[in-house]
């Protein structure tokens, strides 16, 4: 075995099964050529952070003054790229150990636990493993390198496949690397786009712009300029920032354009560390409701960018812009390590309590702004009230409601105002606020001066499928079931309607008798006063909102509605007193319920011939 002090040349194979790991590498792992520069820089970085770390206790190392930087050369001539560091460098024996980890452990056992390994936390991140991936461009990679405070310079070469070999740096080679680590890429003919400045500029700014040192371009001509931001902003603390700071971040993070209706940055600490830096938008963004319901929360990890696919919130906090910053976590190899990732999941419970406390914060303290967000994002929201049970609770206090009585209402308002012996939140869902506010379900709720939500976004109909309840009182439908509300007196009793004249049991057999299996009952209604007549869903099965909704979508078969009748309107009333117009009355009784709805009666022709007749006979005027 050569000896660290020994400068001649060596050649060194690769261990058989090194050209399996180097296909794995290129085909399996990465998915996206474009990551072996953000992994070339990822690793020069950490070779900054070491010197820096170093030169605490050595501040010789860094005598010139200079500060680490990294730099990249494309040189079209030559058909190489190369990223340069002045970081700590390596010495020979670094060389070998750190670009030779594969080789090192290209072991079938090493092959095996990487093509198997669901998880790969415990293989990621490793030098060897991200530098490799340079191979996925490059057929021919050298690498010079000079320790800091050292006067030796090697140099490491390799085409992937029969080895690598080892060597002192030539005259030329030793003067051009100060300090740090140079690796030249030999491009394959597929990959001489990333020669291009505009491509290497875009790759360093999705991937790396946070990087904290600078990352120079060199052009062929003039002098090298910075293209990334360099700054970390959500790694520094939160009293150096100001207002302005965070705005600018936002819309570098988020690429808008709006202001920022809430930004939550902190730092944690424990059995994880990670810093956070998330936005909630002012205004709508165009793909909110995209199918995918993808987030948008960038991850990572000391401070290279890995991916905004992570999914660090759930999908009811979609519309969240940010960072989330992991000290821990390796540098991952795949977005499928990323989903099952036990340490990822930990942090993304975390994060997900946080800026939902957050929220409640802001509801209270800024009303203005919160109510910003939920006029956006409500309707997303409330996704997690079916979607989040552990968070429900708390969803369900920060959501605000238009009612009968106001907008923006908070269900701790609608318990405060609760009337006499009310033990019920009442809503109404469907698809317009103006039909709603004319529907006459709310008959008999008004006349008792009970509050009722008006739900009109189509996630209202789902997640009020659950049984709900919020402090104690639980969230019934007026389109669903029984309903009674003779504990809670009336507004005014004076007006107290007295007891209808009608055989109710009569005019219910001629109303069933005449729709048939149109609907799976008649009833007399305790939700109606002035209306004739009201279709409501069962005490079990979907609302009819719900089940409006799922028919649209061609999901599961219909059931049968509800006919409540109000016995003391006079059309109810005439069913019972002409023999001839019953059948007519009773499908008008049907289809203006469906109509006021909003639903098209089931044979439109039909139902204006029966109104045609009935206006004929003079029995809606009066006469029959």
């Amino acid at each position: 075995m050569t000896t660290t002090t020994d400068t001649a040349p060596v050649s060194q194979p690769f261990q058989a099964e090194v050209a399996e790991l180097l296909h794995l590498m290129v085909h399996s792992v990465y998915s996206e050529t474009d990551i072996f520069l953000r992994e070339l820089i990822s690793n020069a970085s950490d070779a900054c952070d070491k010197l820096r770390y170093e030169a605490i206790a050595n501040p010789e190392l860094i005598a010139d003054g200079a500060p680490p930087n990294i730099r990249i050369v494309p040189d079209k001539k030559a058909d190489t790229l190369a990223v340069i560091d002045s970081g700590i460098g390596m010495d020979r024996q670094e060389l070998i150990d750190n670009l030779g980890t594969i080789a090192r452990s290209g072991t079938k056992s090493f092959l095996s636990r990487l093509t198997e390994a669901k998880d790969g936390a415990g293989l990621i991140g490793q030098f060897g493993v991200g530098f490799y991936s340079a191979f996925m461009v490059a057929d021919r990679i050298v690498v010079t390198s000079r320790r800091a405070g050292s006067d030796e310079v090697w140099t490491w070469s390799s085409s992937g496949g029969a080895g690598f070999e080892i060597a002192p740096a030539n005259a030329e080679d030793a003067a051009r690397v100060a300090r740090g680590t140079e690796i030249v890429l030999h491009l394959k003919p597929d990959a001489k786009k990333y020669l291009e400045a505009y491509e290497i500029e875009r790759i360093v700014g999705a991937y790396s712009d946070n990087i904290q040192f600078p990352i120079l371009l060199q052009p062929d001509e003039g002098e090298p300029r910075q293209i990334n931001s360099a700054s970390a902003l959500w790694q520094r603390s939160k009293s150096e920032l100001k207002p302005e700071d965070y705005a600018q971040a936002y819309k570098s993070i988020a690429g808008a354009f709006d202001e920022p209706a809430m930004t939550l940055h902190y730092r944690a600490e424990g059995r994880y560390s990670y810093a956070v830096l998330l936005f909630a938008p002012s205004t709508k963004p165009f793909d909110l409701f995209e199918p995918r319901r993808k987030g948008k929360v960038k991850l990572y990890v000391r401070r290279v960018f890995i991916t905004d696919e992570a999914d660090l919130l759930p999908s009811y906090l979609r519309f969240m812009r940010g960072v989330v910053d992991s000290e821990d976590l390796p540098l991952n190899l795949s977005r499928e390590m990323l989903q099952n990732n036990p340490q990822l999941a930990q942090i993304r419970k975390a994060v997900t309590g946080r800026v939902v406390s957050e929220l409640e914060q802001l509801s209270d303290k800024d009303p203005e702004n919160f109510a910003k967000i939920w006029d956006a994002f409500g309707a997303v929201i409330k996704e997690g009230l079916y979607e989040d049970f552990e968070r429900r609770e708390k969803l369900l206090a920060l959501a605000r409601f238009t009612t009968t009585t106001g907008e923006k209402r908070s269900l701790k308002q609608y318990i405060a105002d609760l009337k006499p012996n009310q033990t019920e939140v009442y809503f109404l869902a469907g698809d317009s606020l103006e039909r709603l506010k004319s529907n006459p379900k709310l008959e008999s709720a008004a006349a008792r001066g009970i509050e009722v939500l008006l739900l009109t976004d189509p996630v209202d109909a789902f997640w009020t499928s659950a049984p709900l309840d919020f402090e104690g009182k639980p969230l019934k439908s007026l389109s669903q079931g029984d309903v009674d509300f003779s504990l809670i007196p009336k507004l005014n009793d004076a007006k107290d309607e007295t007891k209808p004249d009608t055989d109710e049991a009569s005019v219910i057999a001629v109303i069933k008798d005449t729709l048939g299996d149109r609907v799976s009952d008649v009833r007399a209604s305790q939700r109606l006063t002035s209306s004739a007549s009201c279709l409501v869903a069962g005490s079990h099965g979907p609302d009819r909102e719900l089940e409006r909704i799922l028919a649209q979508q061609n999901r599961g078969a219909a059931t049968k509605p509800i006919l409540e009748i109000n016995l003391r309107h006079p059309l109810v009333a005439a069913i019972s007193g002409s023999h001839d117009t019953a059948a007519d009355l009773s499908f008008l009784l049907l289809e203006q319920a469906q109509i006021l709805d909003g639903e098209l009666p089931e044979d439109p022709a039909a139902f204006a011939g029966r109104l045609n007749r009935l206006v004929l006979r003079g029995v809606i005027s009066g006469g029959g």
